[in-house]
């Protein structure tokens, strides 16, 4: 099977990824579209997992205020290189990031950063309510690590879905920027500023 340019074209343009691999997408999911970015997904997250170890001490910090200067955010965001930094796709991603944080309002990078007088909070209060609710005791561990995955996935930025496209976590927006790029780039650390709290 062979695939048009134009079909490359129109992959690459949805998907950012480099014009071999959409080529490559398209003629191992024989042409169809939707399949070919799930390739290019998965690829993106064996790429991001390959570079996860290499050192990211460049990037930018940078920051958003929200309409009515009622929110503001700042951030860092790195990359390997000063190349990639200044490039217009990487400010768009950590802009996207600020609009998202600034919309989603979440607490911490990941479930590691959580405070652990949040964590034991929420752990108890499921445990609680999976009691109250009859579940077995072999149940009630299960019932409280589901639903503190889907708390995470309401406070923890980098699980969260992103806002412009819910079929992807940040954490599928950063990797697929790690594979479109060819660096690792990571989302150190953020504030988000609302006023009066």
């Amino acid at each position: 099977m062979s695939v048009s340019a134009s079909q490359v074209k129109e992959l690459r343009i949805a998907t950012g990824a480099p014009i071999l691999d959409c080529k490559k997408a398209l003629l191992d999911s024989q042409g169809d579209f939707d399949q070919a970015v799930d390739w290019l997904r998965k690829k993106g997250l064996s790429t991001a997992a390959k570079k996860s170890g290499r050192d990211a001490s460049e990037g930018v910090i940078d920051s958003y205020i929200h309409q009515g200067n009622r929110v503001g955010v700042i951030i860092e965001v790195n990359c390997e290189t000063d190349f990639v930094a200044r490039s217009d796709d990487f400010l768009s991603l950590v802009h996207n990031v600020l609009l998202h944080i600034a919309m989603a309002n979440p607490i911490c990078l990941d479930k590691d950063d959580l405070p652990e007088e949040y964590l034991s909070k929420e752990e108890e209060l499921y445990r609680e309510q999976a009691i109250k609710e009859g579940k077995p005791a072999d149940i009630v561990d299960k019932v409280v690590a589901g639903k503190l995955e889907k708390y995470y996935k309401q406070v923890c930025l980098l699980r969260q879905p992103f806002i412009k496209d819910e079929d992807q976590t940040i954490q599928d927006l950063v990797n697929n920027a790690i594979a479109k790029f060819g660096e690792n780039i990571i989302v150190h650390r953020f504030v988000r500023y609302e006023l009066g709290k």
